[in-house]
């Protein structure tokens, strides 16, 4: 496999996509003070839903980054992005990126849309370098978060 293949998830990857979540988003816990919701998901449910896509390191198996996206009907909505720490930097982030844009234009969806937790403020600065516009913020329960939408039209 190469470093630019993506693929789906299978039942065999799943302890493996919760481990790369939680390391993933562990950080997170002190700064937001909760436990973000990715690391809290069905990620069995997830997996078995065909909503999750990974990528590996080449040669070793070991997944580098991984996308949680659902179609809805307006829209491709992805869930969950996250990239293991020791493979932050190397592209994988980008890679996953371009390819929810493409799922999206597959499926016939015009927009990608996300939400970030507001005190993940390096996602601030990551999603509009990928043409990501801020729609809205609102709390949500214990959340306050930042809304994004990328249209592909």
């Amino acid at each position: 496999m190469t470093d630019d293949e993506i693929r789906q998830a299978g039942a065999a990857d799943v302890p493996a996509v919760a481990a790369l979540t939680d390391a993933a988003f562990r950080h997170y816990v002190e700064r937001i003070g909760v436990v973000p919701v990715p690391m809290e998901a069905d990620h069995a449910a997830n997996v078995a839903a065909g909503k999750v896509f990974v990528t590996e390191e080449p040669g070793t198996g070991r997944l580098t980054g991984l996308v949680v996206i659902e179609a809805r009907e307006d829209h491709l909505f992805l869930d969950v992005i996250a990239v293991h720490p020791d493979a932050q930097g190397k592209g994988a982030g980008r890679r996953l990126l371009a390819f929810v844009d493409a799922r999206a234009r597959a499926l016939g969806l015009p927009e990608v849309r996300l939400y970030t937790n507001a005190m993940m403020w390096e996602n601030q600065k990551i999603y509009p370098k990928y043409g990501y516009q801020v729609v809205k913020g609102r709390a949500e329960g214990p959340y306050d978060r930042i809304h994004y939408r990328k249209r592909l039209v």
